[in-house]
């Protein structure tokens, strides 16, 4: 299945965006218990029927091809990480390319754990975007502020920085096939959430400003994801938010029911 390709619903003469669930499963799970949790998953997925969102999930490196082999047209697999280049002498490492010549169609780039505790910046991060477009991957971009950070009052200020320095090199074209993540990292792993109204006042300020350098039209058709501790009570009320296209979701894509319950919230 094409599942990242977006879908042309002409509704009113607009281009409408599409919604898509992403679990991050971070570093959890043997390959065994993996394979179980994607096993249900994917059974759970094909009982909804028809989904008003695309469902990705994350598992580690070692897992993805593994995993690949037991789910369905309708969940997608996608890497958390990769390289900043294309081959050489860098031990440890996994390149996109090497993503791409697994079949996996997606990589996670530039999580707040990456750039905190392994340090991830926005040059880093820039190169990585570059080397996932190159091997036909779609980046899922991770943006958002620290604690002190909104305490200070410059969310605005560090949202914009990071989309500036880690997109902003890209064509137009390229551009279009990204998709952002706002995840403040005051609420990530910590129980704590964005309201819905920070929430929707933190997006709709990347979609302004994604306009401004790319125009209205790309803007509009920019997938941008809630990822602070985003989960199944919290879900339907984020995902109603006019800027909010679903989730990058942490713990709670570790136990199929909940992951589900997020999937269907739309």
């Amino acid at each position: 299945m094409y599942f990242w390709g977006f879908i042309l619903n002409i509704k009113k003469n607009r281009i409408m965006r599409k919604k898509i669930v992403a679990g991050n499963w971070k570093m959890n799970k043997s390959l065994a218990e993996g394979i179980q949790l994607a096993k249900e998953v994917n059974a759970a997925v094909e009982a909804v029927g028809e989904l008003k969102c695309d469902v990705v999930i994350a598992p580690p490196f070692l897992h993805l091809t593994e995993i690949s082999k037991v789910v369905g047209k309708k969940v997608s697999v996608s890497a958390q990480n990769c390289a900043t280049e294309a081959s050489g002498a860098y031990t440890g490492e996994v390149s996109a390319a090497m993503l791409a010549s697994a079949g996996i169609p997606c990589v996670i780039i530039g999580h707040s754990e990456r750039r905190t505790y392994y340090g991830d910046t926005d040059a880093i991060l820039a190169k990585k975007v570059l080397q996932a477009l190159a091997n036909g991957l779609k980046p899922i971009f991770c943006i958002g502020e620290t604690l002190s950070e909104r305490d200070g009052g410059i969310t605005f200020d560090v949202v914009n920085t990071q989309i500036e320095n880690g997109l902003f090199h890209l064509s137009a074209d390229d551009f279009s096939k990204v998709v952002i993540a706002y995840e403040p990292v005051w609420a990530i792993g910590t129980g704590r959430t964005a309201t819905d109204e920070q929430a929707q006042e933190v997006h709709a300020f990347i979609r302004k400003t994604v306009a401004g350098k790319y125009g209205e039209e790309i803007a509009e058709n920019t997938t941008i994801l809630y990822g602070g501790s985003c989960n199944e009570n919290n879900a339907r009320g984020l995902f109603a938010c006019p800027d909010i296209d679903g989730g990058l979701i942490g713990g709670a894509s570790l136990v199929a029911e909940k992951f589900i319950k997020i999937v269907t919230a739309f």
